[in-house]
């Protein structure tokens, strides 16, 4: 009889931990499957958040506003990159043999290879919301722009020639978290020749 009460016991504190442990993960173990077919979990977002924090993604990638601290993120707009609303300017080319310029909120960039425009990796379809994992892979691992093998090199200051060392794993946890972003349609420029700059 004290052996039944014992197993009992046990049995209803071991199912009272697996249900405990099964709401407390409630969230992690949800699926989220997109149009493109890609799979992934909250905590692939949460880790992807942090890596793209980490990695400075939102140097070149996110627009800035400009107030008293300087430039701050314009978390309306996080992600988005170089806005296509935003004019260029004319650039005094005879210094591109000596610097690299970087426009004010930091989503341009001119040198000798002409103007590079940062571009939207939020999931609207003007950033990667129709790219499948496959397309950001090559694109991180091979420096091609959106990810197409045939498609034309990515350019600088883009640091891909560092991120394709990044992990597989770490590679789809950031794609799951720009999967999850706010969509923010914006159309970034396409890069410009140091001719047209003048």
């Amino acid at each position: 009889m004290k052996n039944s009460a014992v197993i009992m016991a046990s049995l209803a504190l071991s199912l009272s931990c697996a249900l405990i442990c099964c709401q407390g993960n409630h969230g992690d173990a949800e699926i989220i499957t997109d149009e493109t077919g890609f799979s992934y979990t909250p905590a692939q977002v949460r880790h992807g958040d942090y890596l793209v924090t980490s990695m400075g993604c939102d140097d070149c990638h996110s627009p800035k506003n400009f107030g008293p601290n300087g430039p701050e993120l314009d978390l309306d707009r996080r992600l988005s990159g170089h806005p296509s609303t935003m004019p260029i300017p004319k650039v005094d080319t005879s210094v591109l043999g000596s610097w690299v310029l970087l426009g004010f909120t930091g989503t341009s960039a001119v040198g000798p290879w002409g103007a590079s425009f940062s571009a939207n990796i939020t999931s609207d379809a003007t950033g990667v919301g129709n790219w499948k994992f496959e397309n950001f892979k090559t694109a991180l691992r091979e420096g091609k722009y959106k990810g197409q093998k045939n498609g034309r090199d990515l350019l600088p200051p883009m640091p891909w020639t560092q991120y394709k060392h990044l992990s597989d794993e770490d590679l789809r946890d950031i794609f799951a978290f720009l999967k999850s972003t706010k969509p923010v349609e914006n159309k970034v420029p396409a890069p410009r020749p140091i001719a047209d700059l003048r």
